[in-house]
């Protein structure tokens, strides 16, 4: 079955903000491009991508669209705006972009931020009924520490839909995140605007020395806990390649949920992508 990749980047790292890149990201303190994706997509069987932005920047988000539109497998951007900001001037300026059809969602790297409850400021609620308004979807990138903050969000903002990248980064290298098991489900119990990405995970792993057996028990309790209808896979590629080449970030969920019945696999690989941005529309 093709898949699509719901969350993966492309950057030139002369050209932004990568500050948070240190020393043990020198393999990927480099330029990626669409042409070093699309081969890989070929052989993993991925039919179309999202693109995820990499840091604060409204000229990325338009560069991505520029890509969406002249690059057939990205069939969506999740791109950034300034949410303690006009939400509504930033939005009018990418809405008038060319490709602005691509738009899909806003991300924001909260889990950056000092404040725990970024998220719940006041600036940042009002700036989400714009995003919601417009008929966006919310990226919630955020560990542990923000699961509390951002159940309160999505009780806040009925009205908008939010995918949790990464399955809220728990601490997968150290073993069981009871922590994070806790906060996974006050966001669980929001089923009808919540989404939740089988992304990142090799990279909470230990880089080195992870096996399957580290990350399919976090698989399959998001999966009990969301349903396959909330629930996408994506590669975060390149950030994946510290930990795992690009197929074999996809080929562990293919295994981790190849017991599932047809319906809950094609949820997962394809159809909940689609339905959460409403892709091809």
């Amino acid at each position: 079955m093709f898949a699509i990749d719901s969350h993966h980047h492309i950057w030139d790292p002369s050209r932004g903000d990568f500050t948070w890149m240190g020393a043990e990201h020198e393999p990927i303190n480099k330029v990626f491009s669409v042409e070093d994706l699309a081969p890989l997509l070929t052989s993993a069987q991925v039919s179309h991508t999202i693109l995820v932005q990499t840091w604060s920047s409204l000229e990325e988000t338009e560069t991505f669209l520029d890509l969406a539109g002249k690059t057939d497998f990205i069939a969506g951007v999740v791109g950034w705006i300034d949410l303690t900001k006009d939400a509504v001037a930033q939005l009018d300026r990418l809405k008038q972009h060319p490709a602005a059809k691509y738009l899909k969602g806003i991300r924001h790297q909260v889990h950056d931020e000092a404040d725990p409850n970024w998220l719940l400021r006041a600036d940042v609620q009002a700036s989400l009924l714009e995003v919601a308004r417009r008929g966006l979807v919310y990226d919630l990138l955020i560990r542990p520490r923000e699961l509390a903050a951002s159940a309160a969000c999505v009780e806040r903002q009925p009205d908008l839909k939010f995918v949790i990248d990464h399955i809220a980064k728990p601490r997968i290298a150290d073993g069981w995140d009871t922590d994070w098991e806790e906060g996974i489900a006050r966001l669980a119990i929001f089923k009808d605007r919540v989404w939740i990405k089988l992304s990142g995970l090799v990279t909470e792993a230990d880089w080195a020395n992870w096996s399957a057996d580290d990350i399919v028990p976090y698989i399959n309790h998001v999966i009990n806990l969301f349903g396959a209808d909330r629930v996408m896979t994506g590669s975060d590629w390149p950030v994946c390649t510290l930990a795992a080449d690009y197929g074999s970030t996809l080929d562990l969920v293919r295994a981790a949920i190849a017991g599932r019945p047809a319906r809950e696999q094609e949820q997962i690989l394809r159809t909940s992508a689609i339905e959460a941005y409403s892709l091809y529309a």
